[in-house]
């Protein structure tokens, strides 16, 4: 019987696993200056806003989403340049397909391992799919263990491996050479997962063909589109086919890909906002450098991660004043030893940066 229930109520049909964790949390940001969820700070110009409300108003509600979505994954293809020969695969944000790769290499006792701290869905969608979890701790200077990494992989085996480029929250790209003796050293699938690709301006696509165990991850939401939900995986035909048995039927609606389509044909648009973001999180770096206190982190990403002196108590009460400022952030100061005294702030634009660099004076 579960505490917290009413008499009468028994939830031991609900697996352990999912009785021992908390939902994912979104604090409400009502009123305050939104900084905590990487999110592009930008909306859409009027004229752009309203030409994308009459071709949705053109969309037919009433019909299910094409079970292929040929044009759209075609258009996607050109964009990004996909590698000849490659496949993609389409997902209601890059969390459902973390979710169904590991579905798909699931075996009972599978291993799932990912440098740590990272992206915690990694590890959440491990143990919802009852694959065991295995971080491996980064260096103390953010950087990957390679031969911690390679005795991991050797004692594990692991079915998947997630490396986030750059890492989430640390904002650092890894060494790549360090990244292909993974590659070459693992023995399931590699997933190169580039959430912050418009700011990292790095990337492992060209790669697909040399390493046949490479999957590479994206999301739109980072560059603009985090409203609609849309990621694609990328990697050899072989593995997108057995993916894609996986995916639920429909499982990215008519408006999404009618809002992505009509975006990605104004991809200069969004290439001009992260530009912007890419020039203020070199700003928001050098300012915060220069406070007392503050150690603030090399980032490739569209978020800077700081420490305060003083510890996780200090980063709790700055987390809390700049809160009652009205600046939400977020605190990382918990999640992992690694990042004891740390928060996280993204990257907004600079009447934001502005208000939270004062707001962060006053706080410390």
């Amino acid at each position: 019987m579960n505490g917290g229930a009413r008499p009468g109520l028994d939830l031991s049909v609900i697996r352990d696993e999912v009785l021992a964790v908390n939902a994912y949390a979104v604090p409400d940001s009502t009123g305050l200056t939104k900084l905590d969820a990487m999110e592009n700070p930008f909306a859409l110009p009027a004229d752009v806003a309203r030409a994308l409300g009459e071709q949705l108003g053109k969309v037919p509600l009433n019909r299910y989403p094409p079970a292929d979505p040929r044009a759209f994954k075609e258009l996607l293809a050109r964009v990004i340049d996909l590698p000849a020969g490659m496949a993609l695969l389409l997902g209601n944000g890059s969390d459902e397909l973390i979710h169904l790769v590991i579905q798909a290499c699931a075996r009972p006792g599978a291993c799932v391992l990912s440098p740590w701290p990272s992206f915690e869905m990694y590890d959440l969608s491990s143990r919802f799919d009852g694959c065991r979890f295995v971080g491996v701790p980064l260096a103390e200077d953010f950087s990957l263990p390679r031969e911690a990494l390679l005795a991991a992989i050797a004692a594990h085996r692991p079915a998947v491996v997630f490396i986030s480029w750059p890492n989430n929250p640390t904002g650092n790209l890894f060494d790549r050479a360090t990244v292909e003796a993974v590659l070459a050293a693992a023995p399931g699938v590699v997933v190169l997962d580039e959430a912050y690709l418009p700011f990292a301006q790095d990337t492992w696509l060209p790669q697909l063909a040399r390493w046949p165990k490479l999957l590479v991850l994206r999301t739109l939401s980072k560059m603009g589109l985090a409203g609609i939900r849309l990621g694609y995986l990328c990697g050899d035909p072989a593995w997108i086919a057995e993916f894609n048995k996986l995916r639920p039927p429909y499982n990215v609606n008519v408006l999404t890909l009618a809002a992505a389509g009509f975006m990605l044909e104004r991809r200069a648009l969004l290439d001009e906002q992260a530009a912007l973001l890419r020039a203020e999180r070199g700003r928001l770096l050098g300012r915060l450098r220069s406070l007392p206190g503050v150690t603030a982190f090399d980032s490739a990403a569209n978020f800077v991660l700081f420490r305060v002196a003083g510890g996780s108590p200090a980063a709790d009460r700055v987390f809390a004043r700049l809160k009652a400022r009205g600046i939400l952030i977020k605190n990382r100061a918990h999640v992992h030893p690694l990042l004891a005294g740390c928060l996280r702030v993204t990257v907004g634009q600079p009447s934001e940066n502005d208000a939270f660099l004062a707001a962060l004076a006053a706080s410390l």
